[in-house]
């Protein structure tokens, strides 16, 4: 008896021992598919921030607002990514050939064009989505816009080893050509133009200060003037509505010994943002400087923050933008592509270091008119 029960309690306890397996692996299942809904559930909303900053920065402004209303997280990093400006896009000139490269630095994407009508020419300035071209053969001056093949006829015009810059779009009113070429270190001619206008007009002006141009100066338009940086680092300026002609008695921004090698007259920047002249001196084994100018006390401040603008910088023609992905912000774009073609070099004021890494190159090396960003139209679906 004592048998029969011993093996009916084994009997009962094996039975039991099923059903506890049984259950344990029910739990686990259950327990794993409740994990695995867990793992759906956070795969939007626990994305890490920098890989959701990633993604909103793609997205066009309409789908990043919509981004923004998904819920609480994804709304500050929408707008801190937002595109409320477009990028400008650095344009490619062909040693050979007709056909024109375009890159997207946002989009890192790039279009391929022929454009017949360049053939001959360099490119000498960009603004508003326009090109400003010479023809070294005929003389010939024109405006040129790749978006919409518009050509606008200047009068013929010989730039030899002088800089040219416009005040804005040629189909625009009171749209101004300036050129200056020193005739002394005390004499400048600087020559004048219009859309429309049949000859160009030359005039001489005395320098208080000596002042020596070439095509490495460096040209901007900024609140009615045209500022022109000689190639050891004066400020002159002219005003078109008052024909009138002055070089600032700013000293030159200071840069360390080291900045002055070779070529360094060559790897340095302008550009303009709200009405402030910004400077960027390089040297291939230094970190970029960046100045600029106080025109209360008429200095030259070095810059330790962008406060999120983005500066594109080209040796012709250079621009700023703000509202652009946040991974954008605070940096100097430069008109080199790296990896393939797939980004540009960039400076970091807030890392205070190149991107990629270790790709200090020397600007002053570069051919000059290789490329040039230029404002691509807000609706270039039909370009390519």
């Amino acid at each position: 008896m004592n048998f029969i029960r011993k093996e009916n309690s084994t009997a009962l306890g094996f039975t039991d021992q099923i059903r506890l397996v049984d259950t344990i692996n029910d739990n686990r299942r259950l327990a794993i598919e409740v994990k695995n809904e867990n793992l759906e559930l956070q795969t939007w909303s626990d994305l890490p921030a920098e890989l959701l900053e990633l993604i909103l920065s793609r997205l066009a402004l309409d789908d990043n607002v919509r981004a923004s209303v998904v819920c609480k997280r994804w709304h500050p990093v929408a707008i801190a990514v937002r595109i409320v400006n477009q990028s400008p896009w650095l344009m490619y000139f062909p040693k050979f050939g007709d056909l024109y490269e375009f890159y997207d630095p946002v989009q890192r994407k790039t279009y391929s064009v022929e454009l017949t009508e360049l053939s001959g020419s360099r490119v000498c300035y960009t603004k508003d989505g326009w090109l400003l071209l010479y023809r070294p053969r005929t003389h010939q001056v024109f405006f040129f816009n790749p978006f919409t093949r518009e050509v606008i006829k200047l009068p013929r015009f010989e730039m030899a080893y002088q800089i040219v810059a416009f005040s804005c779009a040629p189909t625009s009113p009171g749209c101004v050509l300036f050129t200056v070429k020193h005739v002394s270190p005390t004499i400048v001619a600087i020559s004048t133009c219009y859309p429309g206008a049949t000859e160009w007009k030359t005039v001489n002006y005395q320098n208080r200060l000596p002042f020596v141009s070439s095509i490495w100066n460096k040209l901007v338009f900024c609140n009615g003037l045209f500022y022109c940086l000689s190639l050891t680092g004066w400020l002159g300026v002219f005003d078109p509505s008052e024909r009138s002609w002055s070089v600032l008695s700013v000293p030159p921004p200071k840069c360390p010994e080291n900045f002055f090698a070779k070529n360094w007259w060559k790897g340095k920047f302008m550009t303009e943002h709200n009405g402030d002249i910004i400077v960027i001196y390089t040297c291939s084994s230094e970190n970029p400087i960046l100045f600029k100018l106080d025109q209360s006390i008429m200095e030259w401040e070095e810059m330790r923050t962008l406060d999120g603008v983005t500066l594109f910088a080209s040796f012709l023609s250079s621009h700023s933008r703000i509202d652009l992905p946040g991974m954008m912000r605070n940096s100097v774009y430069f008109s080199k592509v790296r990896f393939y073609g797939k980004r540009c070099i960039s400076f970091s004021v807030d890392d205070y270091r190149y991107y990629p890494r270790k790709q200090c190159h020397d600007w002053g090396e570069q051919d000059p008119f290789e490329n040039i960003w230029i404002e691509p139209p807000k609706d270039f679906s039909g370009f390519t």
